[in-house]
């Protein structure tokens, strides 16, 4: 199948007129937001801002084609990367912590993102990897909109730490093609004292069996993903991520056919370096260990997984 034949689901609810309903269903509750798990009930339309510190606009750290992605979303021309600025979760350890808790990045109109979809889809990008999208549905719902009616015909990715919810999800069922969310702890002691993310493991377990529900497991041909789901874990030392548990999760109540990517690459990173004197973040100021990184592949063979980088 080529890829000008693959006919993503927005484009089909876009000719319906479906995608512009959503976009503007989604950009009501902005109004009194309640996008991710902490509803934070404030109205962005008027600048206020929450948790994730982004009010109406979408605020936009960087874009370009990336290479370091999964194979499947690589491919040979690379996977179009949109990194938004801003975070429903303040992971201590975020390896990306300039951009999604130090602010950095320029708030940009839907019509400019949606430019942005257009020239990474001119760049040859495979598909259009939006990374941390969740504060910004209704903003993407509204540049994809436009982006389509201009031409966007590519797989679009949804990139998320998992701290998602399913009533938000559920505005971009037939919109997303590819959801790569990540399940990062199997205890919420774990999850809110690392990533200030309450609630994590119910909202998390949630929000993937919703994002299964609507794509799938993953789908592939010709070495390239195009629809279904990714799931990333990434090894914490001294198992601080509970990885059996995770690995249990997935296999029982998702697939064991899931494509899941066992990371190792950890490294000390935010707040962890920034309070070198923070006895809490002593464990993380170091990297994983082989043992470590052992256990977690472990617990996914005896759970029956067997897709994915292992």
């Amino acid at each position: 199948m080529a890829e000008a034949e693959q006919s993503p689901g927005y484009l089909r609810l876009h000719r319906s007129g479906e995608l512009e309903e959503r976009a503007e269903r989604a950009h009501e509750v902005l109004r009194d937001c309640v996008l991710c798990p902490r509803e934070c009930h404030v109205n962005r339309l008027e600048g206020e801002t929450g948790f994730c510190r982004t009010g109406r606009l979408p605020v936009v750290a960087s874009y370009n084609p990336h290479f370091g992605e999964e194979p499947p979303l690589v491919g040979q021309r690379g996977s179009g990367t949109i990194f938004f600025s801003g975070c429903s979760m303040r992971c201590d350890y975020c390896q990306n912590f300039d951009i999604s808790q130090g602010g950095v990045g320029y708030a940009i109109s839907c019509d400019d993102l949606a430019g942005i979809m257009l020239r990474l889809q001119e760049m040859g990008c495979h598909n259009i990897n939006l990374v941390t999208p969740t504060h910004v549905v209704p903003q993407i719902l509204r540049a994809v909109t436009i982006a389509a009616g201009r031409g966007l015909r590519i797989t679009l990715v949804y990139n998320s730490g998992g701290y998602d919810s399913v009533e938000t999800l559920r505005l971009l069922e037939g919109v997303i093609d590819i959801y790569m969310p990540d399940a990062k702890y199997g205890r919420d002691d774990v999850a809110l004292a690392l990533s200030h993310a309450p609630n994590y493991t119910a909202s998390m377990k949630a929000a993937l069996k919703e994002m299964h529900r609507q794509v799938g497991d993953l789908v592939i041909e010709d070495g390239i993903a195009l629809r279904g789901m990714i799931i990333r874990h990434l090894v914490l030392p001294a198992n601080l991520a509970n990885s059996e548990i995770v690995m249990e999760f997935i296999a029982l109540e998702l697939s064991r056919d899931s494509y899941v990517n066992i990371m190792a690459q950890y490294r000390p990173a935010g707040r962890v370096l920034q309070d070198r004197l923070n006895p809490e973040f002593a464990v993380l100021r170091r990297p994983i260990t082989a043992e470590e990184y052992a256990y977690a592949l472990r617990s996914a063979r005896e759970n029956g997984l067997y897709r994915g980088i292992f």
